[in-house]
């Protein structure tokens, strides 16, 4: 597969984040926002679909339609960054001005996914 190194690195970092889901359910369970039913569920449905879009990207054939799969994970997963922006519980304790730029972090991921798709 002639795929450029940066998609990898990007295949990689996805199926690390969605291995972590298991590894570490509890720091993912805690910024879904409550208004979402079964947080359990979602931590696990993300962190597969983390794992699965991952290794589907590296596949030469698919990437163009893995990287809007991730676009939408990516914007599917927004409410949990917003819920961990604005709820002290939820933030770890980490500073306000870190919690906004992983909020704009979400948009910089989002265009390096788009990037994919053309």
């Amino acid at each position: 597969m002639n795929l450029p190194w940066h998609l990898y690195l990007m295949a990689i970092l996805y199926i690390l984040a969605g291995l972590n889901h298991f590894r570490n359910p509890g720091m993912y369970i805690r910024i879904i926002p409550p208004f979402f039913k079964n947080p359990k569920l979602i931590n696990t449905v993300s962190g597969l679909a983390e794992i699965v879009l991952g290794i589907l990207l590296m596949l030469s054939f698919t990437t163009k339609y893995v990287a809007w799969g991730i676009i939408a994970l990516l914007i599917a997963i927004f409410p949990a960054n917003f819920y961990m922006f604005q709820n002290k519980k939820a933030s770890f304790g980490l500073p306000k001005w870190i919690l906004f730029v992983r909020l704009l972090l979400q948009i910089v991921l989002i265009f390096w996914a788009f990037k994919y798709t053309l």
